[in-house]
């Protein structure tokens, strides 16, 4: 039998939390959130109008909830803490939300919370804030565990998808059993077994020397997905990189081997500080004629025309495609069907696809070849649908996307994987904090709240507050997803 327990959905978006914690026996009292096309979407899927859940709106503006929870749960806005981004943090408007979730959970004391975060902000260069905010909720009156990166793929998700996890307990609640960060699960699944119309056969993998992959030393920023003795399961197009399934310009129009030896002499000289400090320096025609004694500036012009170089304001050539998220022409990576990893869905859209038939190669260049020829010439890749990005993040068949596909796919890039939840949702409920009935209220850090200004608030005071008083709008859940 499921144990119960009841939470408020902060933050919800399209509602990844709520599905997660419904499979484990929650009751969702009410949800926050402020963008309107979300909040349609997740209407459309849990709630109908003359329901007696808590519509809350702007967390701003939320205080004393109508009545205690047991808790809370959320994905604090993340932009300010991404790794892509420039890690403003609290110095950024959505950092400062952070505050009102802690103000939030000092004033309800609610028995346990759990809050999700990207990755950014266990960076090194983020460490002050995460300390901050543990402290903040330390001081609030709870235990927090510390915090630990999830990824999505570990249960039993084809995504690459690393979250930060942040989860606390009230510190004058007594809980049986230890908590524990869940486990992998170490079942993997490739992504044929999400999408249909894809060609489903898994490939026994080769095994080849490293020496037989690489020229040379392994590159550093090869990702743990990568294997180091077996061929990629993903093609990545890009004129700044090479290796066994890299993809450049030069291979994919017609061109000579004089005019793919040219591109390869860009590439493999790209980072020479001599020529500069970018990756991807120009080369004048003197430095190329020291690297190629015979090259003429007509072939430069030839290879202008194609598009695969460009001149610059100083007069030098330089490649076109040198940001490798912008990949070539659109694309940034093929996924074959038998990959058991995609990347991370964004809600800024992606330049990644899925190959709609598998290929084989008993060595590298074979396997390249075929690549190319069988899949990206003939057009055999696609990129995601929004009900496959939904099942990328552990969303039911039946949850109803919103009607427009860029805000479909905005909303489950911003969305948290369910998997990753539920599991995590497991471990909490093993601790046994919702065996014990009762222990609502914290009244020994009640009696002596203190708000963020320093000033202390008794607990009348803090039932009897203004704010307290707002009657938040109610509505009611269809049927469970």
């Amino acid at each position: 039998m499921k144990r119960r327990f009841t939470f408020v959905d902060l933050f919800s978006g399209i509602g990844g939390f709520r599905i997660a914690l419904h499979r484990c026996g929650g009751i969702c009292k009410g949800f926050s959130e402020v963008d309107k096309n979300a909040i349609e979407t997740y209407t459309n899927n849990f709630l109908q109008k003359d329901d007696s859940e808590w519509n809350l709106g702007d967390i701003q503006k939320v205080n004393k909830l109508p009545e205690f929870v047991d808790m809370l749960v959320g994905g604090v806005p993340c932009q300010s803490w991404s790794v892509a981004g420039k890690m403003r943090g609290f110095d950024d408007p959505r950092g400062k939300l952070w505050e009102d979730t802690i103000r939030l959970v000092k004033i309800n004391q609610p028995k346990v919370f759990i809050f999700e975060n990207v990755k950014g902000l266990a960076d090194p260069r983020n460490r002050n804030n995460l300390n901050l905010i543990i402290e903040k909720l330390e001081l609030a009156g709870y235990n927090v565990i510390p915090p630990q990166l999830l990824n999505s793929f570990d249960f039993g998700l084809p995504q690459n998808r690393a979250r930060i996890f942040i989860v606390g307990f009230r510190n004058d609640i007594t809980i049986p059993n230890e908590f524990k960060y869940p486990n992998k699960l170490n079942k993997s699944k490739f992504i044929y077994d999400f999408i249909k119309g894809i060609e489903k056969n898994n490939i026994p993998k080769l095994k080849f020397k490293t020496s037989e992959l690489f020229e040379g030393k392994v590159p550093m920023s090869r990702n743990s997905f990568q294997k180091d003795d077996e061929l990629n399961d993903f093609f990545v197009f890009c004129d700044t990189r090479n290796g066994h399934t890299s993809i450049h310009s030069w291979d994919i129009v017609d061109t000579t081997n004089r005019e793919k030896q040219i591109g390869m002499t860009f590439l493999k000289n790209r980072r020479k500080q001599k020529y500069g400090n970018r990756d991807g320096n120009p080369l004048s025609l003197a430095d190329l004629q020291n690297l190629i004694s015979d090259i003429k500036s007509d072939e430069l012009s030839n290879l202008i025309n194609k598009k695969i170089l460009r001149r610059t304001i100083e007069g030098k050539y330089g490649l076109v495609n040198t940001k490798n998220s912008s990949g070539i022409n659109g694309i940034y990576r093929v996924y074959l069907p038998n990959s058991n990893i995609f990347s991370t869905l964004t809600a800024t859209g992606t330049r990644d696809y899925i190959a709609t038939q598998t290929i084989t190669g008993t060595t590298p260049e074979e396997y390249r070849h075929n690549f190319i020829n069988d899949i990206y010439k003939k057009g055999n890749y696609r990129q995601l649908n929004p009900r496959e990005a939904g099942l990328l993040q552990g969303f039911p068949k039946s949850f109803k996307y919103h009607q427009k596909t860029t805000v479909a796919h905005k909303q489950f890039g911003n969305a948290v994987s369910v998997n990753v939840v539920q599991n995590l949702m497991k471990s909490i409920i093993k601790t046994g904090i919702f065996d014990k009935i009762g222990d609502n209220t914290n009244n020994d850090y009640l009696r002596n709240q203190t708000n963020y200004s320093g000033e202390t608030r008794s607990l009348g005071q803090i039932y009897l507050s203004q704010e307290s008083q707002i009657q938040y709008p109610k509505v009611r859940p269809t049927q469970n997803i």
